[in-house]
């Protein structure tokens, strides 16, 4: 059974962001709130066909396809940094922390449409609005978790935090599959919601310091399926990086 998310109004994103820790929109709600439209959206969504095999899956499977790189936004204006690693410690990731991960960039073609910067601005200011302005570290990661070897995990080190501010996760697009519940709990306290977002480009943000969460591994109907989102971290202070000695 598919339990279909909660959504939240545009206007009342904050409001429930603060009350809940976490929000959901509707594809029609994202495009209001970033003031795009939903081809410019869908003009991405190409890109996910030409992602890299991630060859650092330290369970051993090969159903993660990504690319990764890094912005900063302040106000309206964004800035790609030069390419550099993902990092996390292994108090947020057991399973990968502690290692220096190198992605495949995301290409020219991706993040020089004025669909980009209108989305990671947008989501930048929903952050803004609740921690104040700021300059934003962002990593986007765009992922693709396929079912060639029978089953895909979205999220192989379990429901976690990602050691940020703020997490939006948006659905990019999913076919022949079944599976791929989105869980969200309370960091601290015993709630919890489940569904499954089914919508291209809808969209579950997160307060990262209040909320954990996971994707439960899909599996396919018939043939090979996919499941293909697009993964925006959001930080304060800096990019997540290794303690180096010294420093």
């Amino acid at each position: 059974m598919t339990l279909h998310p909660p959504i939240t109004p545009p206007h009342q994103v904050l409001a429930v962001l603060r009350d809940r820790g976490y929000a959901i929109l509707s594809r029609e709600g994202l495009c209001e709130l970033v003031g795009t439209s939903g081809a410019a959206l869908d003009a991405l969504s190409p890109a996910w066909n030409d992602l890299p095999s991630d060859t650092y899956l330290r369970d051993g499977g090969r159903y993660r396809f990504r690319r990764h790189s890094c912005f900063i936004v302040e106000g309206t204006a964004l800035t790609q940094v030069p390419h550099r690693a993902h990092w996390q410690p292994v108090e947020y990731n057991a399973l990968h922390g502690g290692l220096e991960r190198w992605f495949e960039p995301m290409t020219q073609d991706v993040v020089e449409q004025p669909v980009w910067t209108r989305l990671l601005s947008g989501l930048a200011a929903c952050c803004s609005g609740l921690k104040g302005p700021r300059p934003w570290y962002v990593e986007a990661h765009q992922f693709r978790i396929d079912t060639a070897s029978g089953i895909g995990r979205p999220t192989p080190e379990g429901a976690h935090r990602d050691g940020v501010d703020f997490v939006a996760v948006l659905l990019v697009g999913r076919e022949g599959i079944k599976g791929g519940e989105t869980r969200v709990f309370e960091a601290a306290g015993p709630h919890g919601i489940r569904f499954t977002l089914t919508e291209p480009w809808s969209v579950l943000l997160l307060d990262d310091e209040r909320v954990i969460h996971e994707t439960t591994p899909i599996q396919p109907l018939e043939g090979q399926g996919h499941r293909d989102t697009l993964v925006l971290t959001f930080r304060a202070k800096g990019f997540q990086g290794p303690r180096r000695e010294g420093v």
